[in-house]
């Protein structure tokens, strides 16, 4: 086997939470002989052509930088074969044709937000936290046919807590997972990694297998006929993007943290209660979930106080 710093490596990723990764992977001495990253995008107000986090890194690290817009055009196949890496490494990009994750001697390796098989999907964090799971955790895989399936290289625990959101257990993840994924690739390159089939990590206490699809705008509206728990943790997991939201007097609101109060409310679900200074709730199937910050149609995210001070309420 290669000396680890010595590996060739293909990094292909597009948003913040990959940055992580590829800059794990420089700081422990690899040599990334090539970054792949999505094309440029307009965004924003004047919709000005926007670079990609990892495209951002790569370009102050001076990386080689490849933007396809078609994973099979022939041309990127030809510039990719052309950096004749050892590795490829993949964190947050699209799903790749087998011409792609095929081509490297030693195949390309995945960094996925859950513990597979657990939570295969686009959405793996959102829907952990949404399901009110108590820990998740990162895995390192080989890519093939079937997404997120290959066998197993290496995994990672960590607890999530009650009130956490998406966002903190996105950025614990990163860092977490930017940490196995140089392991791993040591692990490779030095001949020590047993690869296992998911099938065999799957835990015999928990046969049921949660998905984890994209994020639909109707996953975010909140349906207060549900527990307090169950609204507390889907707000959770939508925050801080998309973000969970109900109607407030005909304006879309969106809620970014909350706090649950179990109790009997005597009300009908999604009717709110306020004192006009200090709390806003909702009422759910067996309690309230206390909104403590939040987003008005066409207004800023502010904590609850701050908006109670200047909102006027139509009915309370």
């Amino acid at each position: 086997m290669k000396d680890f710093q010595s590996l060739r490596i293909v990094f292909m990723g597009t948003p913040e939470f990959a940055v992580a990764s590829l800059d794990a992977l420089v700081k422990a001495g690899c040599t990334i002989v090539g970054v792949i990253t999505a094309p440029d995008k307009p965004a924003g107000r004047g919709m000005q052509l926007q670079q990609s986090a990892v495209k951002k890194y790569a370009v102050e690290h001076n990386l080689t930088v490849l933007q396809p817009g078609k994973l099979k055009n022939p041309e990127f196949i030809e510039e990719l074969k052309a950096l004749q890496a050892d590795l490829q490494v993949v964190v947050a990009f699209r799903m790749l044709p087998e011409i792609v994750w095929n081509m490297p001697p030693m195949g390309s390796v995945n960094l996925h937000g859950s513990l597979l098989p657990q939570y295969r999907g686009a959405a793996p964090i959102n829907w952990a936290v949404i399901n009110g799971e108590k820990e998740t955790g990162v895995t390192t895989f080989k890519l093939k046919h079937e997404i997120d399936t290959g066998d197993v290289l290496l995994q990672e625990h960590f607890p999530i807590g009650e009130n956490d959101t998406a966002g903190e257990v996105h950025d614990r993840m990163k860092e977490i997972g930017a940490a196995l994924l140089v392991k791993t690739v040591k692990g490779l390159a030095e001949g020590t990694l047993q690869e296992r089939p998911q099938a065999e990590g799957h835990s015999p206490q928990n046969t049921l297998l949660y998905h984890a699809p994209k994020i639909l705008t109707e996953t975010c509206k909140i349906d207060f006929t549900k527990t307090a728990g169950e609204v507390h943790n889907l707000i959770r997991g939508l925050s801080p993007f998309p973000g969970a939201f109900t109607s407030l007097n005909g304006k879309t609101l969106k809620i970014y943290r909350s706090e649950k109060e179990l109790t009997n409310t005597g009300m009908a679900a999604s009717e709110y209660k306020t004192d006009g200074k200090t709390y806003l709730k909702f009422a759910c199937s067996n309690g309230f979930v206390l909104v403590k910050e939040l987003q008005l149609e066409g207004k800023k995210k502010i904590a609850v106080e701050e908006f109670l001070r200047g909102y006027r309420f139509t009915n309370s």
